[in-house]
């Protein structure tokens, strides 16, 4: 889709989980990346004697690297400073004193002035305004959007009489939930599957056709009568100068128990290496004793079915520590180990780690790659350098005991989780299309089963093609 800007803004609700491949998707079209989040704000209001507390959001764009991280650390208080139930949200005061290097937008009718608007409470709204402008100075600025929306309508002019009082700059913004017209009604229905409702009902969440992503064409157009606000968003564009760029993986050191062969804690360099040619060598003994030697067999029988895992190990070894992946190989078995160890269920190992003798012999995987013939250059080669990727299964009732292990003893502030964006496969989106369109079920059936179904090969929309009728032999 061309549109011709200069520059484009991402603000998802609360996370940042699309900054990163839009930061590059941006950067590889020669488009300027603004990475921005849109926060959820508790916030505790009077109505009809009783205090209502609600979570008006408004947007924070990231000006520096400063501000780059204050997003990075308000996104993650959104979600592990709530209590058990709370929806993710931040507070007043982790946006005042996470302010440094951030824009902030005031969130139109959805956001903490709006609302108070709204509700009639002017003064109230202006309060959170000086609010704002005494954390964020000149890079607030007071944002007016236009979706066809009521609300928006009736505060717009409320919005524009606060921003000349107090001398604070106007942006538009435009929400875009969908590329253009066109797939409005693909969107609707699509909020509808979220939701659990239908098309056809009325009391749902619902959005106008003017969700769609503008060009600055029809932006200027649509904010004629306020040229400035036009302008601003500009300003802001030339204002911010930082993108989420991908960085190498930052290990922790590894920590070496009391138990465990090392005096002292393992801290890097050769305590590391030295620390897991130890426990591999340790280990490979064990392995062969309980799964290669047989007790019927000699010194000599024994040495000559040892010397290949011996052989395969010792490269393995020097691959693994010309790569500086001694530390991560010590990490993974350390807590492997320890959910062993404490009757926590583990799987024996997946995918191309299956393939390491020094994976086996440490206990992260149980599956003995020379008797398999699986090789160990799919999981960790020196020609394509990459982080190397254990899949792992531990036992769902016990996986978060492994978790809080390991952010205690590899400290809470060097342990993440990672997430997986789901997606809905070609059969589902039929099957859920056709319930919120309340067509027949057997119709709906019928259409999904003719879907060729392969896991290994899921069906997209650009590979579904009309199968051709081979001709007779005559």
């Amino acid at each position: 889709m061309q549109i011709g800007g200069p520059a484009v803004a991402i603000t998802d609700t609360n996370n940042l989980f699309g900054a990163l491949e839009f930061s590059s998707a941006c950067k590889d079209g020669g488009v300027q990346p603004i990475v921005g989040c849109q926060f959820a704000v508790a916030d505790e209001r009077q109505e009809r004697g009783a205090i209502v507390r609600s979570h008006p959001s408004l947007v924070l764009l990231a000006q520096s690297e400063a501000g780059y991280r204050n997003l990075m650390k308000l996104s993650s208080r959104a979600y592990l400073a709530p209590g058990p139930g709370e929806a993710p949200h931040v507070e007043w005061a982790d946006l005042e004193a996470h302010a440094e290097g951030l824009i902030a937008l005031t969130g139109g009718a959805g956001g903490p002035v709006g609302a108070a608007l709204l509700n009639g409470q002017a003064a109230a709204a202006e309060a959170l305004l000086r609010r704002l402008e005494a954390a964020y100075g000149n890079r607030l600025y007071v944002e007016i959007a236009r979706h066809g929306v009521d609300e928006e309508r009736r505060i717009e002019a409320a919005l524009v009489d606060l921003a000349y009082a107090h001398d604070l700059p106007l942006v538009a913004t435009n929400e875009a939930f969908f590329g253009n017209a066109d797939m409005y009604d693909a969107h609707d229905a699509l909020l509808c599957i979220a939701q659990g409702t239908v098309v056809a009902e009325r009391n749902r969440r619902r959005l106008t056709p003017e969700y769609r992503f503008k060009t600055p064409a029809e932006m200027k157009a649509l904010f004629a009568d306020l040229p400035e606000a036009i302008e601003n968003t500009v300003a802001i564009a030339r204002r911010c100068a930082v993108m989420a760029d991908s960085r190498k993986p930052m290990l922790p050191p590894f920590v070496a128990a009391k138990s465990e062969t090392a005096a002292a804690p393992a801290a890097g360099g050769r305590e590391e290496k030295d620390e897991l040619r130890v426990q591999a060598a340790a280990g490979l003994e064990q392995r062969l004793t309980r799964h290669v030697f047989a007790p019927v067999m000699g010194a000599e029988e024994r040495a000559a079915a040892a010397k290949p895992y011996r052989e395969r190990l010792d490269f393995e070894l020097g691959v693994i520590v010309q790569m500086g992946f001694a530390g991560y190989f010590l990490i993974v078995a350390d807590f492997i180990n320890w959910a062993k160890q404490r009757g926590i269920p583990v799987g024996p190992g997946r995918g191309s780690g299956a393939g390491s003798v020094a994976a086996w012999a440490l206990g992260i995987t149980d599956l003995d790659p020379l008797r398999w013939g699986l090789l160990f250059e799919r999981f960790l080669n020196p020609e394509r350098v990459s982080m190397p990727d254990f899949d792992v299964d531990f036992c769902q009732d016990r996986r978060d005991e492994v978790i809080a292990y390991v952010r205690e003893r590899y400290g809470r502030d060097r342990v993440a989780q990672i997430i997986t964006f789901g997606k809905l496969q070609a059969r589902a989106v039929v099957r859920d299309t056709g319930r919120v369109l309340q067509m027949p079920r057997g119709q709906v059936d019928r259409i999904a089963k003719l879907v060729p179904y392969n896991p290994a090969n899921p069906i997209s929309k650009g590979s579904i093609a009309t199968p051709r009728r081979t001709p007779p032999a005559w």
